[in-house]
């Protein structure tokens, strides 16, 4: 569904997630015009079906002048329309290997930017790149370490407008497969106890040995104690996220921070590492994603 008025735009910024596919209309300057999105993610589709998904979402901005669309994500993974390799660290993030997909509309070309690799401990993000591009474009001189929260989180350390290192977390994929296939299912529902939350984070933080014992006292404890549904959903977000944060306690502690990222899991990660005594930095996703695109934008321009 598209949102805003058809125009003409300079450009075309597109994430290709797993799930879904956004897209901007944008001007030259970075400004974006319309918006449109579909869920016809990487998952649902095979490497022919890409051009003429695209086609379906961007075709109302489209005209006889030729543009160029800028994409991220899963697009240029193995299983997508053209695999765009990985950089290693260290890298920057807006000079990294780009790939041009095979078009048949002479209206549009594609242009896809690879991901990040770190071979040891091995190591690799799709998509995300983009969103520290952003950052350090609107953070110029930002030395510290970026978190972004996700189905597959990341803390990237970042340094000299590099990306020095990341580690990966599953933390998003594992509340959703217990919330949704686990024996917590029955006992979770959408609201929300930030109280329980704060204190599964700190119990969690302090003794993340304890975290497999702590889950099923969930089950436990709303059978034997009638816990509140949203309580229970607070109370995993809050073992995980903690877990986590113990996990990657050599990226934050005494570190700048910055999350990218404004709402929902993004929201209980600043949480955390404000229970932590930091200040993090937070910032929108999707402005740090158009940014990045931006910049991969004005660097394939100037060398077209």
């Amino acid at each position: 569904m598209t949102t805003g008025p058809a125009m003409r735009p300079d450009w075309i910024a597109v994430d290709w997630g797993t799930s879904h596919c956004r897209a901007w209309a944008m001007t030259a300057t970075g400004s974006h015009l319309a918006h449109a999105r579909s869920d016809r993610g990487m998952g649902t589709l095979t490497r022919d079906d890409y051009p003429q998904a695209l086609l379906d979402l961007v075709g109302p901005w489209l005209s006889d002048r030729p543009l160029r669309a800028m994409v991220c994500g899963m697009a240029g993974s193995r299983q997508g329309w053209v695999e765009a390799p990985y950089t290693a660290v260290p890298c920057r993030p807006d000079a990294l290997t780009t790939v041009n997909a095979p078009m048949a509309d002479p209206r549009l070309s594609v242009t896809v930017i690879g991901g990040v690799r770190q071979n040891k401990p091995a190591d690799v993000m799709r998509g995300e790149e983009t969103q520290i591009a952003g950052f350090l474009q609107k953070n110029q001189g930002f030395d510290g370490v970026l978190c972004l929260p996700g189905t597959h989180s990341k803390w990237v350390q970042v340094s000299a407008g590099e990306i020095v290192s990341f580690r990966t977390f599953m933390t998003g994929e594992i509340f959703a497969l217990l919330a949704d296939r686990s024996v917590l299912r029955h006992t979770l529902d959408q609201e929300w106890d930030e109280a329980a939350f704060r204190d599964a984070l700190s119990e969690a933080i302090s003794r993340p040995e304890t975290v497999a014992h702590r889950l099923f006292s969930i089950r436990a404890e709303s059978l034997l104690s009638d816990l509140a549904p949203g309580a229970a959903r607070a109370r995993l977000s809050g073992l995980l996220i903690g877990m986590e944060l113990a996990a990657a306690r050599a990226y934050w502690l005494g570190q700048q921070v910055a999350v990218i990222g404004s709402a929902g899991p993004a929201q209980h990660y600043h949480t955390a590492l404000s229970e932590q005594g930091l200040t993090p930095i937070q910032t929108d996703g999707d402005a740090m994603t158009l940014a990045g695109l931006f910049a991969a934008y004005k660097t394939q321009k100037a060398t077209v």
